[in-house]
C-alpha cells in the first residue's frame, strides 16, 4: 500500500492517561467522560483509545 492509498495515517490516542494529557485534563476527570461517554473514544478490551484529530475536532467544535 502507498501513501496515495492512505494519506493521512492514524494517530492513535491509547489509555485514559494519554488521552488526558491530549485534552489538558486530569487522568480521573478523562476516565469519567469516557465512561459517561462524552469523549469520541472507545474501548478496546480495557484500554480506551482515541483518534487525536477526532479529540482536535471535538473540541475545536466545542469551544467555537
Amino acid at each position: 500500500m502507498n501513501q496515495q492509498d492512505n494519506p493521512e495515517p492514524l494517530d492513535l490516542v491509547w489509555g485514559a492517561a494519554a488521552i488526558a494529557k491530549v485534552i489538558g485534563h486530569t487522568t480521573r476527570a478523562t476516565f469519567h467522560m469516557l465512561e459517561a461517554g462524552e469523549l469520541p473514544a472507545r474501548q478496546i478490551g480495557r484500554r480506551w483509545v482515541a483518534s487525536r484529530k477526532a479529540l482536535e475536532n471535538f473540541f475545536a467544535e466545542a469551544t467555537g
